[in-house]
């Protein structure tokens, strides 16, 4: 008898565990989004140009970004020449990434649409995928481009400071000198 008790208050203790298993989904109230799988954020940032961390690769390696350098411009001591010419970088890099990002938003609109009319098939599924990744890599691209071209703006000692000011560490040492040939 004090066996059976002690198992039947086993399964008991179990309960609230199984139970607990069966919560909510993390993706509850996203079927309510205009786009399923963008976020207002994201479709906000899209249509602003923003970088959306799609640049890291350089911005944490050592390349600075055109936005930030802007941002630093003061503490950085850029001239003029150089503060004009990261300005046109910025101006660029965010009407290429809005022009991008305006086609990413619309692509995903097109394959939520084909999923809620249930009108999406096998090859339009393929379609629809690969050119949402080709236009995801070349937004990607357009960010990190622009890396590239802020740091052949910026001596040495500027891209150390800017490494500095944004609380990064020095990059790595299998590569001292970002700037090539200067």
């Amino acid at each position: 008898m004090k066996r059976l008790a002690l198992l039947a208050l086993a399964a008991l203790a179990l309960l609230p565990s199984v139970g607990s298993t069966q919560s909510r989904s993390p993706y509850a109230g996203f079927e309510s989004r205009t786009i399923k799988a963008l976020s207002d954020q994201q479709i906000s940032e899209l249509r602003s140009g923003l970088g959306m961390s799609l640049a890291l690769a350089a911005e944490l390696n050592g390349y600075p970004g055109p936005r930030h350098t802007l941002e630093l411009a003061s503490q950085l001591n850029l001239s003029d020449a150089q503060r004009a010419e990261v300005e046109e970088l910025f101006a660029n890099m965010t009407a290429d990434s809005i022009t991008v990002g305006e086609r990413l938003i619309a692509q995903e609109a097109d394959l939520d649409e084909q999923f809620a009319r249930r009108t999406v098939t096998s090859a339009s599924l393929v379609a629809s995928t690969q050119a949402i990744g080709a236009t995801q890599a070349e937004l990607r691209t357009t960010h990190l481009k622009y890396h590239l071209l802020t740091l052949d703006v910026l001596t040495p000692a500027q891209t150390q400071r800017y490494l500095e000011l944004r609380g990064y560490h020095a990059p790595p040492a299998h590569n001292p000198s970002l700037h090539g040939d200067r």
